[in-house]
Formats: C-alpha cells, sequence, structure tokens
C-alpha cells in the first residue's frame, strides 16, 4: 500500500471511478421514484460473494488505513469472523456480510467497490432479460411497480403512481463496468478479480 494514491495508474482508475460514479448517479435520480435506498438499511452488504478486482481492494484499503484504529479493529474481526466461518464452510458458493459493515452503515462508503456503487438500480443482462435487485422482493426498489412475481413492471402500478419517469434498466453489470475497454480508454488495470473475503487469505494479494 506505500505510496498507492501517487500511483499514476490509481489516479487513472479514480478517474474512471469518478466517471462512472456520474454516470450512476444520473441513472439513480431518473430512477427516483422506485429507490428506497437510506442509510442504514444495509441489505446489499449482507449474504453475499461481492467480486473485487485488484485495483477495487487496494483502492478500497488505501480508505480503511484512514479510519481511526478502533474502527480498524472492528474489520479485522469481521474479517477474522468470516475466514473462519469460511474454513468451515460446505457449499459450492460461501456468502457473508461485508466486513466492512458496522451497525449497518459502510465505514469505507467513498472508497467501495464498483458492484456497491451499482446496486439497486435494474441492469440489462446478456440474455436480453432484465435483473431487479433482490430487495426488490423485500418491498424496496422497484417493488412499486414489479407485478407480484416480480418478473415485469406492472403497468397498472406505474400507472398507479402517476410519475413520468418510467422504470428502467441499464447496462451496468459487473462484467460491463470492468471492461478492458474502459482500461484501454482510462490507462489502467483491473487485475484479478476475486470475492472480496478472498483477498485476505494471502497479505501479499492487497501488497
Amino acid at each position: 500500500m506505500d505510496d498507492f494514491s501517487n500511483n499514476i495508474m490509481v489516479q487513472n482508475y479514480v478517474t474512471y471511478l469518478n466517471f462512472i460514479s456520474g454516470k450512476l448517479e444520473k441513472f439513480f435520480e431518473k430512477q427516483k421514484p422506485y429507490i428506497f435506498c437510506k442509510k442504514g438499511c444495509g441489505k446489499c452488504c449482507k449474504n453475499a460473494q461481492f467480486p473485487y478486482t485488484l485495483i477495487e481492494i487496494n483502492y478500497l484499503m488505501s480508505g480503511v488505513v484512514k479510519l481511526d484504529k478502533s474502527t480498524q479493529e472492528i474489520i479485522e474481526q469481521n474479517i477474522e469472523k468470516i475466514m473462519q466461518d469460511k474454513a468451515v464452510f460446505e457449499g459450492e458458493k460461501f456468502r457473508y456480510d461485508c466486513p466492512f459493515l458496522i451497525d449497518n452503515v459502510c465505514c469505507v462508503y467513498d472508497y467501495r467497490g464498483l458492484v456497491c456503487r451499482s446496486f439497486g438500480l435494474m441492469q440489462n443482462e446478456e440474455n436480453g432479460k432484465v435483473k431487479v435487485p433482490f430487495c426488490c422482493f423485500e418491498g424496496l426498489n422497484y417493488s412499486n411497480v414489479m407485478d407480484d412475481e416480480g418478473k415485469k413492471v406492472s403497468p397498472e402500478k406505474f400507472k398507479k403512481l402517476g410519475v413520468k419517469e418510467e422504470p428502467a434498466a441499464f447496462n451496468i453489470s459487473y462484467e460491463f463496468l470492468t471492461d478492458p475497454d474502459f482500461e484501454r480508454g482510462f490507462n489502467f488495470k483491473f487485475g484479478e478479480r476475486k470475492p472480496l473475503i478472498e483477498w485476505f487469505i494471502a497479505e501479499d494479494d492487497v501488497s
């Protein structure tokens, strides 16, 4: 992590991040009638794998080192607990709560990864289908316009809202957001991709 913030590739990544975040903020603003995200919810930070590339995890950790020692200790304890659970896990996909979620609030919000920044919107998938955020099925994002099965927008529910902006899906999959075209355009490398917790198996992976 030495001189990480001074690395030209990281500066280029931050430029890309600002570009993408600006786009995402506009999408969220356009979809405001259907978005129920609020501080303290934390549903998107639980029971998942959280894909992170090398540059994302390093950027995240550059935010961690700026936290107070007590917060860093809580994060370390969270990571240790997750690793213990992972060691005895039997199954195909190990899911866990993000170790940076403290009292249902992200303690490194400004340094969070792409999957965190884009969650909450409907997204287009390669098969032509639309994917709604899982919180829709818990009465949150887009639940006010989706049909009872959560498969498509209900014209009746949309009409009752009386809003002009229609519910829309965006090309914001993690695969798209980490596409090599962005690396070439902004002159940086995402690097290897792993589930968040796996970056802490060996310290060398985030150094």
